[in-house]
């Protein structure tokens, strides 16, 4: 079966700041998921990893899915359809942001 591919639109590049804490520079593209919606009622968060350059949409396949404890958002991760990685790899990928939550991925 093939899986489903995911169209994620960046407004996040790799290299941009965020937009409340300046400091804090993307080391991969993030964006959202158009139409679907998640539970903090915005469209779905994506980090999209495997990618080594700032893109402004991407389709890839969906991983993992970070859940967050102490918060109502969670985050889809998405690469290439022939890419694989692990759960560790994913952690350190996305740990300069996860680092402020008590977050658990679970793999797809």
């Amino acid at each position: 079966m093939k899986e489903e591919l995911i169209k994620v639109t960046i407004d996040r590049p790799m290299g941009s700041g965020h937009p409340d804490y300046p400091d804090m520079i993307y080391p991969i593209n993030y964006g959202y998921v158009k139409g679907i919606m998640a539970p903090d009622g915005e469209e779905q968060d994506a980090y999209v990893i495997g990618v080594d350059k700032p893109v402004h949409e991407y389709i890839g396949k969906l991983i993992a899915i970070i859940h967050r404890n102490d918060d109502i958002e969670e985050k889809w991760v998405v690469c290439a359809e022939n890419v694989t990685f692990s759960k560790e790899e994913i952690e350190k990928l996305t740990y300069f942001q996860e680092q402020y939550y008590d977050s658990y991925i679970e793999m797809i």
